[in-house]
């Protein structure tokens, strides 16, 4: 059976995971493909080489000072291919356009530019403080790497030169971020969130007071159906609930939230609200997957305002999530992240899985409408 195909039986293995039958917890509910060696801390971050290559390749980076890179096959095996180090956690990962090279992020406060023909990485960016997210932007008049930092800086680099073409003041510290050319959305602490246009060179267009009540963890731009080009975003916050943001909405009613990544408590009438770890859209059909510390992930169609899909739980939180070039495999990343401290955490039982699933058909718009 193919990983790249529409079919969707008969995943993975199915035996069981650890050393005992009687004290095995069940890693991999949704009995998806697992991508063999994988970090050996929590995983921040994952992304899929660009359509423009013939192979499919999937990039993680860890709290474990790593960045690995796996070839994925047809038959959903993957083969381990090469990392690299940092001197801290790696926070996040992007891919250039063109797929030779990939940048990385770091509590070590530098990003790196790893080319992947000759394996060398090489220092690009450095901040003041760790860096949150790295994103490659490719204008027609220019191409850099845009780095937001807890340092409170967004700074933007030619990876030819050690210093940045442009440094711009974020009124806080950079939580998230994302690139869909010519829009740039950051999110900062303190509940700041900032549009910028990247068409002929970087600038701020606009300053959006948060539609959320809790702090940022995610954000992903989305695009018009029609155009194609970027319209709105995302953006997950700890509170279990996801924001859909037009820049410029049609209708004031276009925007909304919903709640997400919750479940009923142990006391009638009591909710556990978990952390939206990460977002996704699927880049065929438009649709979204949300990831959370609830060890769920789930399909949306954000149009119909409708739920999809919601996967069994996993043991442990779900840290991040991402689709690849051609929309036909959702990986995802289960791995503690700390938020219920580390009281939560069982070394023995809660080890980093990085899973891939077949997922074209399942993220097919509703056919309800809304």
């Amino acid at each position: 059976m193919s990983l790249f195909g529409g079919t969707t039986s008969s995943f993975g293995n199915t035996s069981l995971f650890g050393s005992s039958a009687t004290a095995t917890v069940n890693q991999n509910p949704m009995n998806d493909f697992e991508v063999g060696s994988p970090p050996d801390d929590s995983v921040s971050s994952l992304a899929f080489s660009p359509g423009t290559l013939q192979q499919t390749y999937l990039v993680a980076g860890s709290w474990d000072n790593n960045v690995r890179c796996w070839e994925v096959q047809q038959s959903g095996q993957t083969v381990p291919k090469a990392q690299q180090t940092h001197t801290g956690p790696v926070l996040d990962v992007a891919w250039s356009d063109d797929g030779t090279k990939v940048f990385t992020a770091s509590c070590d406060k530098v990003a790196k530019m790893w080319d992947l023909g000759s394996n060398q990485s090489i220092p690009v960016a450095q901040h003041d403080a760790p860096i949150r997210t790295v994103h490659w932007i490719k204008a027609p008049n220019y191409s850099c790497i845009m780095t937001g930092s807890w340092d409170k800086t967004l700074k933007f680099w030619d990876t030819r030169s050690p210093n940045p073409m442009l440094a711009i003041q974020l009124p806080e510290r950079c939580y998230c971020a994302d690139v869909l050319y010519p829009m740039a959305v950051v999110g900062t602490a303190s509940r700041g969130l900032i549009i910028y246009q990247l068409d002929n060179q970087p600038k701020e267009f606009k300053k959006i007071e948060s539609p959320l009540k809790y702090q940022h963890r995610c954000t992903r731009i989305f695009t018009d159906k029609k155009t194609g080009g970027p319209v709105g975003f995302a953006l997950g916050s700890i509170e279990g609930r996801v924001a859909i943001h037009y820049v410029n909405p049609t209708n004031p009613k276009d925007n909304f939230t919903f709640k997400c990544h919750r479940s009923n408590g142990p006391t009638s009438g009591v909710q556990d609200i978990f952390a939206v770890n990460d977002i996704a859209f699927h880049p065929q059909h438009g649709t979204l997957a949300t990831v959370g510390s609830d060890g769920r992930f789930s399909f949306w169609d954000k149009d119909a305002r409708t739920k999809l899909k919601t996967s069994d739980p996993l043991p442990q939180p779900i840290t991040c999530c991402t689709f690849n070039s051609t929309g036909n495999i959702f990986a995802y990343a289960s791995s503690y992240d700390w938020s219920k401290g580390h009281e939560g955490f069982d070394p023995q039982k809660m080890k980093p899985h990085i899973f891939l699933r077949s997922c074209f058909e399942e993220l097919k718009p509703s056919s309800k409408k809304s």
